[in-house]
């Protein structure tokens, strides 16, 4: 709870009794590693905050190969943002990558959410901006970028996902297949 109260103040201005009326709106959840939380074809119901952990979005390619979009880790949200605000099926799948807790909350309790706090529309519009910031980002640099100065980018960027994110995974997030990382990594250490 205190973690979620810490994440919001860096935001916005939320009193203690404000926050235990805002926190009421979600669920707790504890999940294993490797989880389902939302499954391709059913219809997206919730959002997730993650408290402690590690969750992926990810769909499966023609091939029958999973491709993972997105992961997030503590104090960063994740859905299929299309879906979700729709209410429709999703063609993507969410799945715990470690024993984590997330916090849930539906689009229902979400939109009652925002009548009773309205402080909570400018926090969520923040936490959309930078969200869509970060992917136009990744859509360049996936544009602008060999796959090797991908790698070293990302590696560099966001070392604690490559200490933290077992190498198949990450291999899945940037495009490559997993014997394909290994040689850019070994290519990188000769």
């Amino acid at each position: 709870m205190e973690t979620f109260k810490t994440h919001l103040d860096k935001f916005i201005i939320i009193s203690d009794e404000e926050f235990s009326s805002v926190f009421s709106f979600f669920q707790v959840l504890k999940v294993h590693k490797k989880q389902n939380l939302m499954l391709e074809g059913e219809i997206c119901k919730s959002m997730y905050f993650v408290l402690n952990g590690c969750l992926r979005k990810f769909f499966i390619n023609e091939k029958g190969v999973e491709q993972t979009t997105e992961f997030a880790i503590e104090n960063w949200w994740i859905t299929d943002t299309y879906a979700y605000e729709r209410q429709t099926k999703t063609d993507f799948n969410i799945q715990s990558v470690e024993k984590s807790t997330i916090l849930a909350i539906d689009l229902q309790n979400q939109e009652e959410l925002l009548k009773k706090h309205p402080v909570m529309e400018r926090y969520f519009r923040i936490i959309y901006q930078r969200s869509y910031a970060a992917s136009e980002r990744r859509i360049r640099y996936l544009y602008e970028m060999t796959r090797e100065e991908l790698y070293v980018h990302f590696s560099t960027q966001y070392l604690w996902f490559i200490q933290r994110i077992p190498q198949y995974l990450i291999a899945s997030f940037l495009g490559f297949t997993p014997e394909y990382l290994s040689e850019i990594r070994a290519k990188l250490r000769s």
